[in-house]
């Protein structure tokens, strides 16, 4: 009988490798491999991984899937993808074809350097497997240039500049992926205004349907899982359309039902703020307030 599949916890870059059967870290906060050399491990009784760490891993066009979460992802045209420290990563298949590279870094290397406290701009770590970055001749140039650059430094022997060199590198690494997903949300402007539009249906729906009696407010994780869309995606994406992100549109979303309500009922304040979701009627006061610099009552009076 076959031993149940389990989740691995990896707490060590040296652990990882240890896993996978390959020669261990040339530091023991940060690693550059090879992608075939992720393709096994030493026991068939792991199904997935969760690693305390980041990955950042650039991919050529596979011929198969790889495991991610609950499902799997066809990377036709390659690209790269993110992980962060905690999320659940599946095994590739035994028909995947595994070229490119993975860097792989603990947040104790940041530690003491401005990338520690600022990394959680980069939102693309929270993004699911399907909303990838792929890249332009042009830009995977540069990704690459840059890899092989961490991969040069690992190589040669540390001194008391190593750690600052590398963090340096990485960093870059991370501005210029964060500048190519800007520039992906622009040249993929169709498909996120189709994504747009989804939303704006979701919530007229949600409210038409009276979902906020039962439900409470509408939120951002709703409307993400609704679009097949990790919040941070939908927020990013919102944000480069629209200058605004998720939790701001759905905040507007609310503040016109409530004027709404407010001009064309006799609902009183409290009312409202129930039908459309809050716990206390305070609560759309403040909201109201804070977007329109009235409050509720201040906006029935203007129509009379």
């Amino acid at each position: 009988m076959n031993k149940e599949q389990t989740t691995h916890k990896i707490d060590s870059i040296s652990e990882l490798h240890h896993l996978m059967g390959i020669p261990g870290p040339k530091h023991p906060l940060l690693s550059l491999v090879d992608n075939a050399q992720l393709k096994g491990n030493k026991s068939n009784t792991i199904r997935s991984i969760t690693m305390r760490f980041y990955g950042l891993s650039y991919k050529e066009a596979l011929n198969g899937k790889m495991g991610y979460g609950q499902g799997y992802y066809d990377f036709d045209e390659g690209g790269m993808i993110f992980t962060g420290p905690n999320q659940i990563i599946g095994t590739y298949d035994s028909h995947t074809s595994h070229i490119g590279k993975t860097i792989f870094f603990h947040p104790e290397l940041l530690f003491n350097y401005p990338l520690g406290k600022s990394i959680s701009k980069y939102g693309f770590f929270n993004y699911e497997l399907h909303e990838a970055l792929h890249l332009s001749e042009s830009e995977k140039a540069i990704i690459l240039g840059l890899f092989s650059n961490i991969e040069n430094e690992l190589s040669t022997s540390i001194d008391e500049m190593s750690q600052d060199v590398l963090v340096s590198y990485l960093e870059v690494l991370l501005n210029y992926s964060q500048r190519f997903y800007k520039r992906q949300f622009i040249t993929r402007k169709v498909i996120n205004h189709d994504l747009l539009t989804r939303m704006e249906q979701l919530l007229n729906h949600y409210f038409d349907q009276q979902k906020p009696l039962l439900n409470g407010l509408p939120t951002v994780e709703y409307l993400a899982s609704q679009l097949n869309l990790s919040p941070r995606y939908l927020s990013d994406m919102l944000r480069s359309l629209t200058g605004r992100n998720a939790q701001q549109h759905i905040h507007e979303k609310l503040i016109g039902k409530a004027k709404e309500l407010l001009s064309i009922t006799n609902l009183s304040v409290a009312e409202i703020a129930y039908e459309l979701g809050f716990e206390r009627p305070q609560s759309l006061n403040k909201l109201f307030k804070k977007k329109l610099n009235l409050s509720p009552l201040e906006f029935r009076a203007s129509f009379n």
